[in-house]
């Protein structure tokens, strides 16, 4: 189809061109001249259309192998898949360059057949000769230009471009929306009005010959024609740009850009959708940042991805329990406006080495403590990754209260204790509660494991402990101590505990 398209637009610009022929050149010849014109019409034909028939041909097919094997579902080399993008691309300009050098080489062809006349050529065919090409050729090469782009857009582009937008293909060219209106008033008013006044200028025998009226009305014509189709063009162009530029700002992240273009026609719902879907973003980046704040960036984001109908998954996980050495106390005898700032500074400290710098979800705070979570939402990894990190996170959380206290103790206020127990294996995760008010968290019983072993700090005064299971998965680089086992509620057997030494951490 899209090697036969080019045929429509060259039999219209053909019979343009033989019904100007008839009418303008042939009075102007004698008959062996007309009939010495006519073979050098048919000598052309038969010698360069072959030819330039040959090369939109080779052109066409060039994209073929490509065009087959994506069909068939298999994958074309990347460097032929390239070269058929390119070439479906430019297959309107290859017909425009064809079809165009055909016209050109018309002109001197037949010039040079109808000096081959033993009689002198009228001169008014030198005028009318070119002028029958340059129209024909126009009509050919624009009405050929735009039905080759059609079908290769409908065609080749859907096969061609299955995972990647056309726009971004290097190498090829494409026609801008501005331009291509210009050529439609080209070939729709410029072609047929510039004919006329060219048969005009042809007949006339001197300046005063001419119909100055009718060339006046043509030049009009044609100039408002152009002004139309340019005026047209920004109409339609501006907004494009517009939402295309937006487009760039939002894939950058920027959720404050907004379109002022009222527009009545088919761009008005358009840029109104256009600025309702940026304002849903905008008011989904707002819920999601009030919404970290209150459950941690993390469990945010898997609750914003989670299936609504998912209910929980059991899942390979590392928990944390902190808790701060005898906080309770030390409400009784301090100010509340003292209080609260001094937990806020302690928890933003903590919070920060857990999920900024460890990975872990702090999943609840528990008055002045908190839960936090490791791995939960990925790939089981023999837990390996999970307990070190929250060993690490840990002892990090250590070092960094050694520089807390020594800030407060600085300003004279008494330095904070922590205790941390962590313990690692499966638990069921997931959002929990009642119809009306849910929670992401994580039950079962390595959650009770955990928070049993934070309490074992104070026992034996040790501020971070670990389960056998979890101290099993740390690299060599952890040390860890074991300590005796110890009975703790809800379990059957005494639990292995190991202190994580600070300096292995």
């Amino acid at each position: 189809m899209i090697a036969l398209a080019p045929v429509a637009a060259a039999v219209i610009g053909s019979a343009f061109n033989i019904w100007y022929n008839g009418t303008q050149i042939a009075p102007l010849l004698n008959d062996p001249q007309w009939a010495l014109f006519q073979k050098s019409v048919a000598i052309y034909n038969v010698a360069a259309y072959p030819v330039l028939i040959g090369f939109w041909l080779r052109r066409v097919w060039s994209i073929k192998p490509a065009l087959e094997r994506l069909s068939t579902g298999a994958a074309a080399n990347d460097s032929v898949l390239a070269r058929a993008q390119v070439r479906a691309i430019n297959l309107p300009w290859s017909i425009v360059g064809i079809m165009g050098l055909g016209w050109a080489l018309c002109i001197p062809a037949l010039l040079l057949g109808l000096q081959q006349s033993a009689d002198a050529v009228d001169r008014r065919v030198l005028f009318h000769l070119p002028t029958s090409v340059v129209i024909s050729g126009l009509l050919t090469v624009t009405n050929a230009f735009f039905v080759v782009e059609l079908l290769v857009g409908r065609l080749l582009f859907p096969v061609l471009f299955h995972d990647r937008s056309p726009a971004d293909t290097p190498g090829a060219i494409s026609l801008p929306l501005s331009r291509r209106n210009m050529l439609c008033a080209i070939a729709a008013c410029v072609c047929p009005v510039l004919s006329l006044v060219l048969l005009e200028i042809a007949d006339a025998t001197s300046v005063s010959d001419f119909n100055w009226f009718m060339v006046f009305v043509s030049a009009f014509g044609i100039s408002l024609g152009l002004f139309c189709s340019w005026m047209v063009s920004h109409h339609v162009v501006e907004p494009i740009l517009e939402l295309r530029n937006a487009a760039q700002k939002v894939a950058a992240g920027d959720l404050d850009v907004r379109i002022d273009l009222p527009r009545a026609d088919e761009f008005g719902p358009l840029i109104d959708e256009f600025n309702e879907m940026v304002d849903g973003l905008r008011a989904r980046r707002e819920l999601r940042t009030r919404f970290g704040l209150h459950v941690g960036r993390r469990t945010a984001e898997l609750i914003l991805e989670q299936d609504p109908g998912q209910t929980g998954s059991q899942q390979d996980i590392t928990v944390m329990f902190c808790d701060i050495r005898n906080f309770t106390a030390r409400c009784s005898v301090t100010p509340a406006d003292e209080v609260v700032p001094l937990l806020n500074r302690f928890l933003t400290v903590m919070v920060e080495a857990v999920e900024d710098r460890h990975g872990g979800t702090v999943n609840k705070f528990l008055g002045d403590g908190f839960m936090a979570l490791f791995g939960i939402g990925e790939p089981d990894n023999d837990g390996q990754s999970h307990a070190d990190a929250a060993v690490r996170a840990g002892l990090d959380m250590i070092a960094r209260l050694r520089d807390l206290n020594a800030e407060l103790s600085q300003g004279g206020l008494p330095e904070l204790g922590i205790g941390i127990g962590i313990h690692s294996g499966c638990a069921i995760v997931g959002s929990m509660g009642s119809s009306e008010r849910l929670e992401y968290t994580a039950i079962g019983d390595t959650v009770n494991v955990a928070s049993r072993v934070e309490g074992l700090t104070k026992k034996v005064g040790h501020p971070l402990l670990v389960t056998a299971a979890t101290a099993a998965r740390l690299p060599q680089q952890i040390a860890t101590r074991p300590l005796p086992a110890q009975p703790v509620k809800g379990q059957s057997e005494p639990v292995e505990i190991f202190a994580v030494e600070a300096t292995g951490g």
